[in-house]
């Protein structure tokens, strides 16, 4: 079993390397579908393992230069609190599922738009003929982005779902100019101060297994140091094709859809993309100036 949860590890350490998100959307339905693992326990231990993961990650990102650090600050303001007071309110509402349900069906929502405005940007990207030159610069909106980051930290703390994928909608409605190499490490680093918080909740008031957290360890952590170096150094339309896909697939797990119906729309959704490659990009010439016409 061991073994098993550490090639399971492995898989999602690449796909949180690559994309950022899809650690608590992925992970914690496999340990409690696949390896039967109490909820609870799955929900705090996969927290304990992405709170170790993380930072290797974040550190692929930081030497690359693909993090923006004021937009880390103004998040850890105030998703690290909100995470840990996400915990103390599920204590307080029981574990209720129909709460939990409903948060998880708000942010399949949310992925299922986000995964449609990185499909525009792309083929915007596409029109113009590519995603080549400087980054263009991000003026940083205090207020907005740590309240943004107290409403990822709230539905981590209740749900262990959002440090990836919650943020990075978040973002991309923020700041649409932001790379998506940068959108990739920025939320990678901001999301270990986070998960760190909820984690340390769930350890004082859940069912933490550490054995569970270091087999899944044991495989996530040479995981998402290769997708780090993927993703740090892809270029930015390969980035953006992979969040997609990420997005569509732990939108549809939010929505208890069966895992092989799961299996098939990300297996399409990734020949789609591959297709989509082969298509001749159609660059949009400026018109030439016309000379001005002389009156006799």
């Amino acid at each position: 079993m061991d073994l098993t949860l550490a090639l399971a590890g492995l898989g999602v350490g690449i796909v949180v390397g690559l994309t950022g998100m899809g650690g608590g959307a992925l992970m914690t339905p496999i340990l409690v579908l696949v390896f039967g693992v109490p909820p609870v326990a799955a929900v705090s231990s996969d927290l304990a393992a992405s709170a170790v993961m993380k930072p290797f990650g974040g550190a692929v990102h930081a030497r690359r230069g693909t993090v923006n650090w004021a937009l880390v600050r103004w998040l850890c303001v105030g998703s690290v609190p909100a995470a840990f007071a996400g915990v103390l309110l599920l204590r307080l509402l029981g574990d209720d599922e129909t709460v939990q349900q409903s948060i998880r069906i708000a942010l399949g929502v949310a992925l299922v738009l986000a995964a449609a405005g990185l499909v525009l940007k792309s083929w915007a990207a596409r029109r113009r003929g590519g995603d080549t030159g400087p980054p263009e610069p991000i003026t940083v909106k205090p207020l907005p982005t740590a309240l943004l980051g107290a409403a990822g930290g709230l539905v981590v703390g209740l749900t262990s779902v959002g440090s990836g994928s919650l943020i990075i909608v978040a973002l991309l409605a923020l700041y649409p100019k932001l790379r998506a190499n940068d959108l990739v490490g920025t939320d990678l680093v901001q999301a270990i101060p986070l998960v760190t918080s909820a984690a340390l909740g769930h350890a004082l008031f859940g069912d933490l297994q550490l054995d569970l957290a270091g087999a899944v360890l044991l495989g996530s952590i040479p995981g998402v140091l290769i997708g780090s170096r993927i993703s740090s150094r892809a270029p930015a339309g390969l980035v953006r094709t992979a969040l997609v896909i990420v997005l569509l697939a732990s939108a549809l797990k939010l929505f208890d859809l069966p895992t092989a119906l799961v299996g098939a729309a990300t297996a399409a959704a990734v020949l789609i993309a591959v297709a989509m490659k082969f298509v001749p990009r159609r660059r949009i010439e400026p018109e030439p100036e016309r000379e001005p016409v002389s009156v006799p």
